[in-house]
This record gives C-alpha cells, sequence and structure tokens, in this order.
C-alpha cells in the first residue's frame, strides 16, 4: 500500500490530473467546487498496471492553504509534482519545492502539465530547463519530468509506468509495534460515529484495539477500519486509513492529534531540533523568535532557542530547542517544518533529534551540542546509548521506542553497547537481552552508585553516633522505586562499596566512636544494667544518662534492646532471658506472669513488658493466665 501526495501552484491542474488518473475528483467541499480551488485536503486511489494500489493526497496550491498543505503531505512514500506547462514555475512552485525538500520526501515525478494549452516545442523545452534549475540540489532533482494533459489523456500511460517505478524503489514502511495515525480529517457517519483518517505509521492496527487520542489522552476502541472505502480489519504501516473509533465524541478529536496505543507515546511541549534556514527566508532566525511548528498534521505555535549560536542566517544550519505552547507528538526523526506567523513565510525545518529532552539547554554548553550532534549523526548504538542517559533506567523496549529504533535494531544496538560495557542489565539475575528486560547505562550506573553513597556518607557525618542510615531514607532521597531500589542496594553491596545492617545501611569504615565524656557515661550506665540484668535502669533513666544520641546508638550496636516504651535490657539478659522461658516452659508446661517473676527475681512491670515482646515476636502465646510456647 503506498500513498503519493501532490505538489505545486494553485490552479497548475493537480485535482484534474488526479481525477484523470483515478476518476475520482478529490475537491469534497462546496466552496472548492464552486471556486474550482483546492482549498482543504483531497482523497483518491486507484490501481497502477502492476497491480499496486496507490492513495493519492490532493493538497491545495494557494498560499492561504500553506498549513492544509503541510497537514496532507508529512506522511507521503512520493510526491507527484505538478507544474503547468503554459505558466511553468510560479512562487508556490518554489515554496512547495522547498517544504518537499526540508521533509526529504523520498521519490517524486515531475508531471509537466496542460500541454494541449502550448503549440510550441521549443516552449515545452525551455520550461522543462527552468523546472530542471529549481530541481538542482534538492531531493527531487533526480526526478523524471513526464508531460501530460489531463484532458486530452495524453502522457497518462508513461506517468503511470515512471510512478511504478519510482514506487519500486521505496521500501515498505516499518513495523516498530506502536502505530500512529496523525488526525488529518474528522467526521462522523449516521449510524456508525466518529471517524478520524490519516496516513498509518510506525505499525498495524486493528478492529477491536484499544486507542488513546494524544495529546488529549481521550480513549475509545477501533470500531471498524478503511482503506479506500473497503473495510479491513487490519490496517497497515503505510496505508491510508479511515477508523471508526466508538466511545469516542467527534468533539473529542480535531486534526493534528494522533491515534496511538495506549501508552505507547506521551505528548511533549519542547524537542530538540536540527534545522535548515532556507537561503531565501527575508531575515535571520534569531534567538526568542516565535514561529508556527508543523509535524505530521499538528501545527502549533512556538519560541525558538538557538543552540550554539547568537544569530542563524539565510542559508545556515543549526541546533534549536523549541518550547511549544500546545503539546504534540513527536518521534526522533520526524521531519518538521517552521514558517513565520506574520507576514506568513516558509522558513525552514529538519528533523526532530529528541522529542522528549528533560530540560531547557544551556545555549552555547559544548556537551549539549555533542550529544545533539551524537543524536543525529550517530549510529544506532549511539543513538540507544543517548536514550540510557535520557531515561536512566527502563525496559529496553521503552529505550527503543526513545530512539525510534525496531525491536531487531534495538536488540543488535545493545549487544554492542553491553559488549563494550556501555550498557548494564538492570536484574538482580543475569538475563539475556530482551525488549522486557530492565537496563541502564554502565555512567548512570556509576553516577547513581556515587550519589548512594555520598547520601550514606553525609548521613554519617550529621549523625556520628547512628550505626547507619534508614534503608528507607535512603531510598526516599535517592527517589526510586522500591524495585530499583533492591536491586541497586543488592548490586552495591555485592560490590562491597556498602554494607546493609538489618534496616540500616553504612559505609564499611564506618565506626561510632564516643568521646571519653560519652565513653564514660556508657561504661557507668552498662555497669548498672550488669549488676541488675533483670530490673535495669528504664529507657527514660538511660536517656537521662546519656542522652539520647548516644541511648540509640547503644541500641543500633546492638548493646541494648527495649522490649516496650519503658523497659529496655542488654542484649546478652535478653538472650538469656529467652532461654530460660523455653527451658521452664518445656519442663513445666505453661509459665505464669508470677512464675517468670520469681525467676528472674525481678518485677511485674519488667517481666510482663518481657513476655508481652516474647507474644509480639511469635515465640509464645497467651494460654489463659499464663504462656506456651508457640
Amino acid at each position: 500500500m503506498r500513498v503519493i501526495g501532490t505538489a505545486g501552484h494553485v490552479d497548475h491542474g493537480k485535482s484534474t490530473l488526479i481525477e484523470a488518473l483515478t476518476g475520482i475528483h478529490p475537491d469534497r467541499l462546496k466552496e472548492e467546487i464552486e471556486r474550482e480551488m483546492t482549498i482543504d485536503l483531497g482523497f483518491a486511489w486507484w490501481t497502477l498496471p502492476n497491480g499496486e494500489e496507490v492513495g493519492v493526497i490532493d493538497v491545495p496550491g494557494h498560499r492561504d492553504f500553506i498549513a492544509n498543505m503541510l497537514a496532507g503531505v508529512g506522511g507521503i512514500d512520493a510526491v507527484l509534482f505538478v507544474i503547468a506547462a503554459d505558466e511553468g514555475v510560479m512562487p508556490q512552485t518554489r515554496e512547495h519545492l522547498a517544504i518537499l525538500d526540508l521533509l526529504q520526501i523520498p521519490a517524486g515525478l515531475i508531471a509537466l502539465t496542460k500541454i494541449d494549452l502550448v503549440e510550441d516545442a521549443d516552449w515545452l523545452d525551455l520550461i522543462e530547463q527552468d523546472v530542471l534549475q529549481i530541481l538542482e540540489g534538492t531531493a527531487l532533482e533526480s526526478a523524471d519530468i513526464v508531460r501530460v494533459s489531463a484532458k486530452a489523456g495524453d502522457g497518462l500511460d508513461v506517468l503511470q509506468a515512471s510512478l511504478e517505478k519510482v514506487l519500486a524503489t521505496r521500501p515498505p514502511r516499518p513495523d516498530l509495534g506502536r502505530p500512529r495515525l496523525p488526525v488529518d480529517r474528522v467526521f462522523t457517519m449516521t449510524g456508525f460515529g466518529t471517524v478520524v483518517t490519516g496516513t498509518l505509521a510506525d505499525g498495524y492496527l486493528r478492529v477491536g484495539d484499544e486507542i488513546e487520542i494524544l495529546p488529549a489522552g481521550h480513549r475509545g476502541r477501533v470500531r471498524g477500519l478503511q482503506t479506500h472505502k473497503r473495510k479491513e480489519d487490519i490496517a497497515v504501516p503505510g496505508s491510508r486509513t479511515a477508523v471508526n473509533i466508538s466511545g469516542l465524541d467527534i468533539n473529542e478529536v480535531q486534526r493534528g492529534q494522533v491515534v496511538v496505543h495506549p501508552d505507547t507515546f506521551s505528548a511533549t511541549r519542547r524537542v530538540d531540533v536540527r534545522f535548515r534556514l532556507l537561503p531565501e527566508a527575508s531575515q535571520p532566525l534569531k534567538h526568542d523568535d516565535e514561529v508556527k511548528f508543523y509535524l505530521g498534521a499538528a501545527e502549533v505555535l512556538a519560541r525558538v532557542r538557538l543552540l550554539g549560536v547568537k544569530v542563524l542566517e539565510p542559508g545556515e544550519r543549526g541546533w534549536l530547542q523549541l518550547e511549544l505552547r500546545d503539546p504534540i507528538v513527536a518521534a526522533r526523526g520526524d521531519r518538521y517544518i517552521l514558517r513565520r506567523p506574520s507576514p506568513g513565510e516558509t522558513i525552514g525545518g529538519g528533523d526532530v533529534i529528541d522529542s522528549h529532552p528533560e530540560n531547557r539547554h544551556k545555549r552555547f554548553a559544548d556537551s549539549v551540542l555533542q550529544r545533539l550532534k551524537d543524536l543525529a549523526e550517530g549510529s544506532s548504538a549511539d543513538v540507544l546509548l543517548q536514550a540510557l542517559l535520557s531515561l536512566g533506567i527502563a525496559p529496553l523496549g521503552e529505550m527503543g521506542e526513545r530512539a525510534n529504533l525496531d525491536i531487531d535494531e534495538t536488540l543488535e544496538a545493545a549487544q554492542e553497547l553491553l559488549d563494550k560495557n556501555l550498557l548494564l542489565i538492570w536484574s538482580s539475575k543475569t538475563a539475556k537481552l530482551s525488549v522486557d528486560v530492565v537496563v541502564t547505562s554502565s555512567t548512570y550506573w556509576q553516577a547513581l552508585k556515587s550519589r548512594a553513597l555520598k547520601e550514606v556518607g553525609e548521613y554519617h557525618q550529621s549523625q556520628p553516633l547512628r550505626s547507619g542510615m534508614p534503608r528507607e531514607e535512603l531510598k526516599s532521597r535517592l527517589k526510586l522505586t522500591s524495585k530499583t531500589f533492591n536491586i541497586l542496594m543488592e548490586k552495591i553491596v555485592g560490590e562491597g562499596a556498602l554494607s546493609e545492617v538489618g534496616s540500616l545501611v553504612l559505609l564499611l569504615e564506618h565506626k561510632v566512636r564516643f568521646n571519653s565524656e560519652q565513653q564514660l557515661a556508657v561504661d557507668g550506665l552498662l555497669a548498672q544494667f550488669d549488676k541488675s540484668p533483670y530490673a535495669p535502669p528504664t529507657i527514660k533513666d538511660s536517656q537521662t544518662a546519656l542522652g539520647e544520641e548516644v541511648y540509640f546508638a547503644l541500641v543500633d550496636l546492638g548493646e541494648l534492646l527495649p522490649v516496650s516504651s519503658e523497659v529496655v535490657f542488654r542484649v546478652g539478659a535478653h538472650e538469656k532471658m529467652v532461654a530460660d522461658v523455653r527451658n521452664l516452659i518445656e519442663t513445666h508446661g505453661s509459665l505464669t506472669v508470677a512464675q517468670a517473676r520469681d525467676h528472674f527475681k525481678t518485677t511485674r512491670r519488667y517481666v510482663l513488658a518481657f513476655l508481652e515482646h516474647l507474644d509480639s515476636q511469635g515465640i509464645t502465646k497467651r494460654a489463659g493466665d499464663a504462656r506456651v510456647l508457640k
């Protein structure tokens, strides 16, 4: 399934030629028919002599409707560039050619129309020379020129044969597994509801698929599909597709929005782009200029951030960061056009380098310019590496989508990065590369590990008497999910950079050290615990004697073990008490509070707190007024 588009100056015979080829007049609006001028996009189709079906997008030539032209020409396989033999090259001829060149339309054919109105063969030769001159250096410089008369039918067979040859050189549209249909028309059909049309890219759509309309976020389901008024169960990449959507009102979708599978694309208000300012632009491009940004069927206002230069002169190339007034859907490699809002003028265009830059770039930072160059000119591995650096940690498939690579390219690039130790499989166990495995860059891993060590080190400095940093606090400071944090700790502890003790994280060299005054107080308090191990000082007494910081340090160090909000024992005494309770119950079958009190020669306050602690630990349980082993 192929799609071609027309281009050329107003009244040069685009629609008439399409009708002669297809039997369908593409003008559908009453005003278009009355004025005999294409205003909005028109559509037709026919089957070439070799049996290949071709869809046609007929675009308006008048400069007042250039936005409509841009909405249709971006997703085509080839262009049918129409120039009237009686008039030759005109203003919109040049502007349309500039747009086609900026969009890098991959192939095309020049139709020199209305030859029936020219009697002088030398005139036709002169027109062809003019055409060859303006095509020089553009994407269409090698395109064939075919002389035709739509009204007389002259040259139509040659035109179709030439078009077959052009389309035969074009590879099939890629299937990236994430369909994207830029909406160029919205209407309703009685009994069916909302219908949208566009040229499908990047994947297949199927009847029954759940879809999302971006950037609005509305969701619906594919009720039906049509291509060239023929019902289909599956729409293929590159086809002109009409999608009947259930669960969606016509007011919830408009031209410029995009139909996608849920959660496969996200809208953006900022894009990094490579840009070429046309030599014929009326003035230089300056930082903070306002422009109109055209991508797919979308048209939004944008502010220009020039990167690396103070001003861009006509004919020059450069890097831009565009701040968009409204969100759009874009992917790396998408072609776009910039126009000045007033007076209207096409000034240039290029390709999207990064569709989701995280921050506003420093305008003259060498690192920013080098990254953009790597993204624009690097290999698949270079591009995937930049996606890794941008996303941090994510499934490999998501990394590939950000880089706009298909599955095979993603896996091949990932293997190359893995072999060079630039990619790390982010898994607690060794895993083979697949689109589902979570990965990161070695650079990101080292940076994350450094952050973790820095956070723990700073905690030790601010809390020198604590044995370690609570695990949850470190996770919170690093702003990681539980899954990612757990893998981080497993890797970092496995490398011997950090140690875990219970719920605490610490540097290997960290030791709690008391000053001489604190140590004297600690020794005195612990002596009291040893003198009366089963009726020792309370928590309040201990904190009064030592201060809260030193008391909690002894708890972290495993010297003291609180069993309630009031009672605390030395760890050694606690272990002896647990062993004695087990022996007493095994000997007598159960143990009462009074029996435990008498055995340990202590008070009810201590023994009750201790036994309730054993209950909470699952060592004992109550059986009436006694305890038994659980």
